[in-house]
């Protein structure tokens, strides 16, 4: 960047380039102060505008991602069934050598109204619980 002269030559010539090189800074100055300008307007824009607008391309961004992910990944991009509603994810299953316990889960016996209960469906969830190592003393 040049620097302004702190006074002014005397010869025409050495003003004249003097002259030039402030108008070359004024000029790149101004350019710059263009170029923020315009970036603090989309930055003001992202912040203050609609939220909607932004939470849209948000999400058209992440569709793209995750599309461009299953294509280098080779796989197809589930479409999910006809309803829109997307495919459930799967995971592998937890290794069978890991103990498990059965929890069954029931409502009761008896209805209030004094009708029997019968069973409408069965889930089936497997959870993997973290139980930190326990300190024993073994005499």
């Amino acid at each position: 960047m040049l620097d302004a002269p702190k006074t002014l030559p005397s010869d025409p010539g050495e003003l004249r380039e003097t002259a030039e090189g402030l108008l070359d800074l004024v000029k790149a100055q101004a350019l710059r102060i263009a170029k923020l300008e315009h970036q603090l307007a989309g930055h003001n824009r992202h912040r203050f505008g609609s939220k909607s607008e932004s939470l849209d391309q948000l999400q058209l961004r992440l569709e793209e991602d995750e599309t461009a992910a299953a294509q280098v990944a080779g796989e197809d991009v589930p479409d999910g069934d006809a309803e829109g509603q997307k495919a459930k994810p799967k995971r592998k299953p937890l290794p069978p050598e890991l103990p498990r316990i059965d929890q069954v889960l029931t409502p009761g016996e008896a209805c209030t109204c004094g009708g029997k209960l019968r069973t409408i469906a069965e889930d089936v969830t497997e959870e993997l619980e973290y139980v930190p190592g326990r300190v024993r003393h073994c005499a």
